[in-house]
């Protein structure tokens, strides 16, 4: 399971009511018997400017990063996609790689079918 907290924090009492909804999750999880793995929580700040608050889960500080990966797509601190570019680009180079390996005919039908079955 995936737990998310945002909001735009412009001033510290945002940075409050962030803080209040990790103790919050965290008491939620206590009362419920569930296992949080406090090694996996990030924080990813966003924006330039951004204060860079520092946030707790427990008694544990929960370490900050630059990228994180939602949905799939690889987020980073500055909303910049050259990196989720980069890694697409080279998982489709293996595929083809694969392909090229694996295959007897070199036929362009039989490789574009197979690719487009692939994408």
């Amino acid at each position: 399971m995936t737990t998310k907290l945002s909001d735009a924090i412009d001033m510290p009492e945002g940075r409050d009511v962030i803080q209040k909804d990790m103790d919050n999750l965290n008491k939620w999880v206590c009362v419920n018997l569930l296992r949080l793995i406090k090694a996996k929580c990030k924080v990813l700040h966003l924006g330039q400017g951004n204060p860079r608050y520092q946030y707790r889960l427990g008694d544990d500080e929960i370490e900050s990063s630059p990228e994180k990966k939602d949905l799939a797509i690889l987020v980073d601190e500055k909303l910049d996609l050259s990196h989720q570019y980069a890694l697409a680009a080279q998982k489709a180079s293996g595929v083809l790689g694969c392909m090229k390996r694996s295959m007897a005919s070199r036929l362009r039908e039989v490789i574009l079918s197979l690719g487009s079955a692939l994408v």
